[in-house]
């Protein structure tokens, strides 16, 4: 059987990997997709060694970019979590790192025209409905991606891509706070009642105070993935948690109906803790300590989305995420405790009772293009 030859390139986009694929490359039929993405990334398979997946659901991802006619929009952008050990492609919810890329990405390819000094390319992600603005910086009309700023989970230094979340809230149609409730109570099947916070801001989170559940926030991934008992745990609170959003039926399916939202993540108060590669954060350097899930493990560093939504749920009263939050907190710098380090993130908004508004979330990543060539996708 002839091999179908599939424009590719391949980014960094903050601390994740993708394949950025042009829409008019991929089929028309977009029933064929998820098969194609499957054997372009190498899935199911633990090493994923005949594809271009990285064996990590970081490095499992795929965009697919076209020139939007939305007139509020530069781009459209699809993302697309293709499972590792699954025959599964979910479309749910979007991936914040991998839109570092998109801004990039989209003007190597001529969908947008370069300005000298910075351009900004506004994103529609499809996925969520939401748009992107992300600012690159385009000295001389070219992307420049080397520079001196640092992310945390990513080794040296290039240059910032700014991300601004407008209006994020409500990317499940039901608002910042979907089941109208700034904590709601799981019971959880042989471990009792926790106490929830279910925000919805770029993509939908459910947070948990690690107290509650026998962590300290402190937890590198390596100590989870050594815990079946507590993975399970984590993904049985996220199931209920999508099952309380009406996004599956049985909580016990969460893991192949939805797989990637909501996402699973863990607070407390600052500590004193060690990264996973050794480096000392001090309790008075960060303003929340913070353990996200990815497609049920746990995520190396901190996922951009999952960031703005930390982010929105900060300003939420009463909210887990509120709850833990270090007094005195700056709104336009909040900074968080992850794996790999700090990431830094802000938020606009409005006080409005229990529920304020959103009018946008923000940070800094950074991109790297990899390669461009063809990929060899065979039947």
């Amino acid at each position: 059987m002839t091999a179908k030859k599939l424009p590719v390139t391949i980014m960094r986009g903050g601390t994740s990997k993708g394949v950025y694929i042009l829409e008019d490359d991929m089929p028309s039929n977009h029933d064929e997709w998820e098969a194609l993405l499957l054997r372009l990334m190498g899935s199911p398979d633990s090493k994923q060694i005949d594809g271009l997946g990285g064996s990590y659901s970081v490095t499992s991802k795929v965009a697919i970019i076209k020139k939007s006619d939305n007139p509020d929009a530069d781009v459209d952008y699809t993302f697309a979590q293709v499972s590792v050990d699954k025959p599964l492609v979910s479309y749910k919810g979007n991936c914040g790192n991998i839109s570092s890329g998109v801004g990039p990405f989209a003007i190597e390819k001529g969908l947008v025209q370069a300005q000298d000094g910075i351009t900004t390319v506004r994103i529609f992600n499809t996925n969520t409905q939401k748009i992107i603005a992300a600012d690159v910086r385009t000295p001389g009309g070219m992307v420049e991606y080397s520079g001196d700023f640092a992310i945390a989970g990513v080794p040296g230094t290039a240059s910032p891509v700014k991300l601004k979340f407008v209006s994020p809230a409500g990317t499940l149609g039901k608002g910042l706070l979907p089941t109208g409730n700034a904590t709601d109570i799981l019971d959880v099947p042989e471990f009792g009642q926790v106490q929830v916070s279910i925000i919805d801001a770029a993509n939908p989170l459910v947070f948990v105070k690690a107290k509650d559940i026998g962590l300290t926030g402190k937890e590198l991934p390596d100590n989870l993935n050594a815990n079946p008992k507590m993975l399970e745990l984590l993904e049985t609170i996220r199931g209920l948690a999508a099952q309380k959003l009406d996004l599956i039926d049985d909580y016990t399916k969460s893991a192949w109906e939805t797989p990637g939202i909501p996402k699973m993540t863990f607070v407390a108060s600052p500590e004193d803790y060690t990264t996973s590669d050794g480096k000392a954060i001090a309790k008075g350097d960060i303003d929340i300590l913070s353990r996200m899930m990815s497609m049920q493990k746990p995520h190396p560093s901190y996922a951009m989305t999952g960031a703005m939504c930390t982010a929105a749920a900060c300003v939420v009263p009463g909210s887990v995420v509120n709850q833990v939050l270090a007094p005195n907190a700056d709104t336009q710098f909040i900074r968080i405790g992850h794996p790999g380090g700090i990431l830094e993130c802000g938020v606009d908004y409005r006080e409005n009772g229990k529920c304020p508004e959103i009018i946008d979330t923000f940070g800094f990543r950074t991109a790297n293009l990899l390669m461009e060539g063809t990929a060899s996708i065979r039947g």
